[in-house]
């Protein structure tokens, strides 16, 4: 009978270790390498549409690459989403955050549980000079050329400050393609390197839009 009861434990401990190991692994993927996920607003429009399913890249995190011009990223929502006029300090254009620590810092950042991200893109690299003016924008004084936005696009500043700077060493300017439609770096300023989770490489949902996301 003892032989039985302790076959039974072993089985029970040998199954919650399987378990344990599984949902590390799946952390340790999901953080370091990569993870599905889905556009719920409308802010990338017409590039991503809601409801679609996207593979998120996140091992440029993990190897610290610097993402690119254009590149469509996530990150981490400014714990400010929109600064006033007033408390705008042009010579430190950079989104506000409210940092964590110990197990509460864990939880959000790697399980991400409460935490709040956005997809944007790249619009500025570090010691780019960003202007937006006339409905355009310009890119170290040249007018951009965005041929993904729709035609007839007007980028203003929808009543943010961040619309005539220098992108800071180690951070980048977002906007979302839907301008109008696009809480971003018109308003809380430069992303830092650090708050970028991931790039979207790939729609594999619905299956006619299959491919790579650019």
């Amino acid at each position: 009978m003892n032989i039985n009861i302790n076959e039974k434990t072993k089985d029970i401990l040998e199954w919650i270790l399987c378990i344990i190991v599984a949902v590390i692994l799946a952390i340790i993927v999901r953080y370091y390498v990569g993870t599905p996920t889905i556009v719920k607003q409308p802010s990338m429009y017409p590039t991503l549409k809601q409801d679609q399913r996207l593979l998120l890249n996140r091992w440029m995190r993990t190897t610290k690459k610097s993402p690119e011009r254009e590149d469509i990223i996530t990150f981490e929502s400014p714990s400010e989403t929109f600064v006033a006029k007033n408390d705008i300090d042009i010579e430190n254009p950079v989104a506000k955050y409210s940092e964590k620590s110990g197990f509460g810092g864990f939880v959000h950042n790697v399980l991400e549980m409460g935490k709040i991200s956005y997809i944007k893109r790249v619009i500025g690299l570090p010691g780019d000079h960003i202007k937006i003016e006339g409905g355009k924008v310009y890119l170290n004084d040249e007018k951009l050329g965005e041929t993904y936005l729709q035609p007839g696009v007007v980028t203003d500043s929808l009543d943010g400050g961040y619309i005539d700077l220098i992108v800071p060493e180690n951070h980048v300017f977002v906007m979302g393609d839907n301008r109008s439609q696009s809480v971003d770096s018109r308003r809380f300023g430069c992303i830092p390197f650090n708050k970028i989770e991931s790039k979207v490489v790939l729609r594999f949902w619905p299956l006619n839009v299959f491919g790579k996301v650019k």
